[in-house]
């Protein structure tokens, strides 16, 4: 008989967490910022060589090369240089002047300043299945100039992109109820999530902002009938309990002038005022209360 080694489910269960572990590893160090450090590797035998003929031209043909390797940047912008196709160390250069040898380097000038575009409206289903139009608008800034330009091929057109893609995650794990009430809290959401998935492209996400959600017309009809008929139920019922104070008062009153005769007659007098003065067309014959008290008394 052979003998069979039967693993233990806890040895298996510590495999599997250490392959998970190693491919997050994995995966962490697959993932590379250019230009976020400084690069250390030379330019070797033949950059050297290059440089230093640049170098001796540059020379040779002083001051009328100046006017082609002098550049000037604004406060506002850097300037990203490539020598030989490779970073230069430092970062970004600028703002000011700076030194260009234009035989073999090359400079990409990067706007600092914050853009705002608006996100196209994005027809969305919500989680209690509604069909919503929502456009929003996004403030964003390059955070560093480097990075945005070797990490992506278009910061500003991927940036854009992503927006229109998260606007329509976040929007679809949400009721219509909470799309309408939670502006503030959906846009919060939205700016931290474009702000981590655009940190490693150089881009810094400032403000996100919901700007109009519509509602198909026969929803609207719908909503607008619904809140209609909920103003209506609310006038009923504070229409009954005004009538029911009324009566209450009105009660009272009864119960006052009943135990006080003449102040039945004033009232009787008070009310012939009035009459007498909005309405002079009016005949009035005034007939004692005594009087229709005698009848009362027989029947």
């Amino acid at each position: 008989m052979s003998n069979r080694i039967i693993p233990d489910s806890n040895d298996t269960e510590g495999l599997v967490q250490r392959n998970t572990m190693e491919m997050q590893k994995n995966d962490q160090h697959s993932t590379v910022i250019i230009g976020g450090e400084d690069n250390e590797e030379g330019m070797g035998c033949c950059g050297i060589l290059l440089t230093a003929i640049s170098w001796l031209l540059v020379i040779c043909t002083f001051p009328f090369s100046m006017c082609a390797c002098v550049k000037v940047v604004q406060e506002y912008e850097r300037a990203v240089i490539f020598r030989l196709g490779r970073l230069l160390p430092g970062g970004a250069k600028g703002p000011g002047i700076f030194f260009v040898l234009n035989c073999i380097e090359d400079y990409t000038k990067v706007d600092l300043r914050t853009v705002s575009f608006d996100v196209p409206p994005q027809e969305i289903l919500t989680k209690d299945s509604v069909t919503v139009s929502v456009d929003a608008v996004v403030y964003y800034r390059i955070s560093n100039a480097t990075i945005s330009v070797a990490n992506v091929a278009d910061a500003h057109h991927s940036t854009r992109l992503l927006a229109q893609t998260t606007l329509r995650n976040v929007l679809g794990t949400k009721n219509l109820a909470d799309i309408l009430s939670e502006r503030e809290y959906i846009s919060n959401t939205m700016q931290s999530s474009l702000d981590e998935a655009t940190d490693p492209w150089g881009i810094k996400v400032e403000r996100v902002e919901i700007k109009d959600v519509r509602l198909p017309v026969q929803l609207q009809r719908a909503m607008a009938a619904e809140a209609e008929a909920s103003r209506e139920a609310r006038a009923k019922v504070i229409a009954a309990e005004g009538e029911q104070k009324a009566s209450r008062a009105l009660k009272e009153a009864a119960d006052v002038i009943s135990e006080s005769p003449a102040a039945l007659q004033l009232r009787y007098l008070q009310t012939l005022n009035s009459i007498s003065a909005e309405k002079n067309s009016t005949i009035i014959f005034p007939l004692p209360v005594d009087f229709l008290q005698h009848f009362m008394n027989k029947h």
